[in-house]
Order: C-alpha cells, then sequence, then structure tokens
C-alpha cells in the first residue's frame, strides 16, 4: 500500500491506464504542458506524448464531440473537463450523443468514453468553479455516473471507468485532491468490488447516513461525534449515483429503521430525493421515521465567504439525525 493523495491517485490510474491500453487518450484544457489545473495530468505528456495526451482549445462541446467521434474510431477517451460549472457547453454532446449512441445504433456502437469532472465546493473558489451538477446526468439514461470519496477508490474507480465499454461521467471532489489515503497500486481490477456497488463505511445502529463524494468525510465525523451522545450511526458511501446500489443501502436501513441522506448539491429534484423516495419504496416497513434529506439550498452558488453557510456541515447532519429519531434538536443554538 502506498500512501497518496487523491490528486496524485488520479494521476497513478492515468498513468497505469495509458500504459497498459494503446487506445486510451487524454484530452482537455491543460492537461498536457501544465499537467491540468490541480496537476492530475502531470507528466502525462512526457511519458506519452502529444498524439494520447492532447491540449485541446477551450471550447468544451468540441472537446466532447471530439471524443465522441474518437471512440466511434475505437479509441477510449478520457476528458477532462477543468472546472464542474464549465460542463454546461458540452452538455448537449454528454445527453444527445454519448449518452443515446449505443441505444440509438441497437448496440453496434458503444461509447467507452470517460468524463473527469473536478466537482464541487469548499476551496474557496470563483463563480462556476464550485457547482454540483451531478443530478443532471444521474437523470439521463445512458450514462454512469461514479463520485469517488478517497484516494483507494480514485484509484480503482478511474481505471474501472476507462476500461467501461459505458460512458462515465466521474466526479472527482476538488476540496478532497489533497487529502490522503493509502492505495493499492498493484490492484487487480477483476479483485475490486465493481464501480456500481456502494460501500458500508461505518457500522451503526441507530440511523444509516446516506452520502458521496467530499460530504463521506464530513458524514464519518458526524458519527464520530454523536458517540458521545451515545449514538451509532452507520455511513454509507453511494460511489455510484447511476445506477445506484440500492441493494447496500436498503439492508443498511431496514437494519437501523432510519436513514439521512447528505450531498451538496441543491435539495430540489436532487439525488438524495430519488435516494429517499426509492429507500421508502423498498424499506416502507421498515422505516421507523420519514428519510430527512441535508443538502445545500436551493440557490445559485454562493460567493466563497459564505459557502461554509451553504455547505451541509457536522451540526446540520447531527441536526437531520435527532429528527428522525424524534429526539429534541437544536441548529445554531436556536431550540427548534
Amino acid at each position: 500500500m502506498t500512501e497518496l493523495t487523491m490528486a496524485k491517485s488520479l494521476n497513478a490510474a492515468l498513468h497505469r491506464a495509458l500504459a497498459d491500453d494503446p487506445s486510451v487518450l487524454v484530452m482537455g484544457e491543460d492537461v498536457g504542458r501544465l499537467g491540468g489545473v490541480f496537476r492530475v495530468t502531470d507528466g502525462l505528456l512526457a511519458a506519452y506524448g502529444k498524439n494520447r495526451v492532447i491540449d485541446t482549445p477551450l471550447a468544451e462541446s468540441g472537446i466532447v464531440g471530439a471524443a465522441v467521434g474518437l471512440a466511434f474510431r475505437g479509441f477510449r477517451p478520457v476528458v477532462e473537463i477543468q472546472f464542474d460549472g464549465f460542463i454546461y457547453p458540452a452538455f448537449d454532446q454528454i445527453v444527445c450523443q454519448v449518452a443515446k449512441l449505443h441505444y440509438r445504433t441497437r448496440g453496434a456502437v458503444r461509447m467507452p468514453l470517460t468524463i473527469r469532472v473536478p466537482w464541487a465546493g469548499g476551496v474557496g473558489a470563483a463563480e462556476h468553479h464550485s457547482e454540483s451538477p451531478e443530478a443532471y446526468f444521474v437523470h439521463t439514461s445512458g450514462l454512469r455516473v461514479v463520485a469517488v470519496s478517497n484516494s483507494a477508490d480514485a484509484y480503482v474507480m478511474l481505471r474501472q471507468a476507462i476500461a467501461s465499454d459505458d460512458p462515465v461521467v466521474f466526479f472527482e471532489p476538488k476540496r478532497l485532491y489533497h487529502a490522503k489515503g493509502a492505495v493499492d497500486l498493484e490492484a487487480d481490477l477483476a479483485d475490486t468490488a465493481p464501480m456500481g456497488l456502494a460501500r458500508v463505511v461505518r457500522e451503526g445502529s441507530d440511523a444509516t447516513i446516506v452520502t458521496y463524494g467530499a460530504q463521506v468525510s464530513t458524514a464519518l465525523q458526524a458519527a464520530t461525534a454523536a458517540e458521545d451522545d451515545g449514538l451509532s450511526l452507520e455511513v454509507v458511501d453511494l460511489r455510484s449515483l447511476s445506477p445506484v446500489d440500492y441493494g447496500t443501502v436498503a439492508a443498511s436501513v431496514r437494519k437501523t429503521g432510519r436513514v439521512v441522506i447528505t450531498h451538496e448539491a441543491p435539495g430540489e429534484a436532487g439525488v438524495g430525493a430519488e435516494v429517499a423516495a426509492s429507500i421508502t419504496e423498498r424499506c416502507f416497513d421498515h422505516l421507523e421515521a420519514a428519510p430527512v434529506r441535508v443538502t445545500g439550498h436551493d440557490i445559485p452558488y454562493p460567493p466563497a465567504k459564505l459557502e461554509g453557510h451553504h455547505l451541509p456541515d457536522l451540526d446540520r447532519i447531527l441536526d437531520a439525525v435527532d429528527r428522525v429519531l424524534d429526539r429534541p434538536h437544536s441548529l445554531s443554538g436556536v431550540q427548534l
């Protein structure tokens, strides 16, 4: 095992994919000479050359459109969208071409295309640099959507995404790029958990917290803090947002009888709403309380100095836990 930051883990996965498969290409804005804004593609150009690590114009629709053509020709493009808020110009290509070509051609055409997205907030960035657009793509049939929460998953799941014949939108929480974790660089993909499976990252018995991405760390902090009140909270990392592993989620909720769902994105029609509805359908007879969501507010992402009020934190999660447990609860010191 090697201790690596998430950024270095992703870099190692790209190195491994490029070395193992000559059909893999990396393309995007500043991914070559600069090595990417977050240095995730650092060193790739020197190692594999400009025909496989391609600096593109600042045109996201063109980047993804070119990648579609390359996938048609048998390549496995890995596209970097420089920041989450820059993905919208490519939205037409992703939902109208990438997601539908396999279905449209009755299976004759595959789209082995990975779209990497530095994603979500918590880094004090400018407008358009802290978006959480995952619900748009989860709603789009034909796409796999995954979100990593640690270095080990970043390494393995990026390799799995690149090897997949399905198009994958791969969300990387940028506030965890410098967080370190143990990574098995010799991992055999055949022996690792499929990227579509959720994982119970902490066992508990009183309530389940379902989340993904950087919120996994926040949920684990909340579970640790809850121990002081004698509460045992289970934390489930979804890992895959489309499809969702409802087998793992439902097993946890049936055990605890209570569930809190948290994510950074706004609550209205978000991933948490779908998860709450699906849990209710599958686990109604086991639920002791209605599912509760803890999300970002239904507003455009706020300026950097205000994002701490927007992002779901430990206190908001623990407040939701009190609600599903029907305990007296408070938020910011005000009894509710």
